[in-house]
């Protein structure tokens, strides 16, 4: 019994990383996600979070509309929101949810890949849990950059 609750206790001191990717209604086209989640467990590490559960999850354009609505009372299409459900600092607990439709119509505006700017997308919803901030002018430039610093990382790592 004894050795049994020390089993216990253990166990309940381990941080146990996992990222996922996952779908709602709407799936995404990503390839290599075995060293995208590395990258991202890397890059998050450098900000000074521990992953014990990120979750992605693509969607259309009205299921985050739906979410949108409900969570945060706004009536507009969004390409991504995300839930930080995190209990400790410098753990993050989060689920982000990102419009595969939204990303589509992004890209093409954009003038990008529709890869590259899922990339771009998965990347904005880390930072945010990172502590990057896009409401005013100057957070959306610090972001912008953010984000191309980790596509290029991403990049170089990857041979793209």
């Amino acid at each position: 019994m004894r050795v049994h609750n020390s089993y216990i206790f253990r166990r309940q001191s381990f941080i146990i990383m996992s990222i996922s990717f996952n779908k709602a209604d709407k799936s995404a086209t990503l390839g290599n996600r075995t060293a995208l989640k590395s990258f991202l467990e890397k890059q998050i590490k450098k900000e000074g979070l521990i992953i014990e559960n990120l979750q992605y999850v693509f969607c259309s354009d009205k299921y985050l509309l739906d979410i949108n609505k409900q969570f945060l009372a706004h009536d507009y299409y969004t390409d991504i929101i995300s839930f930080d459900l995190s209990e400790q600092k410098g753990q993050l607990i989060g689920d982000i949810y990102i419009s595969v439709d939204r990303v589509k119509e992004n890209a093409k505006t954009m003038g990008t890949t529709q890869v590259n700017e899922l990339l771009r997308v998965i990347f904005h919803g880390a930072l945010h849990f990172c502590g990057y901030k896009d409401k005013k002018p100057a957070d959306v430039k610090l972001m912008r950059s953010m984000e191309d610093k980790w596509l290029k990382a991403f990049f170089k790592l990857t041979g793209h």
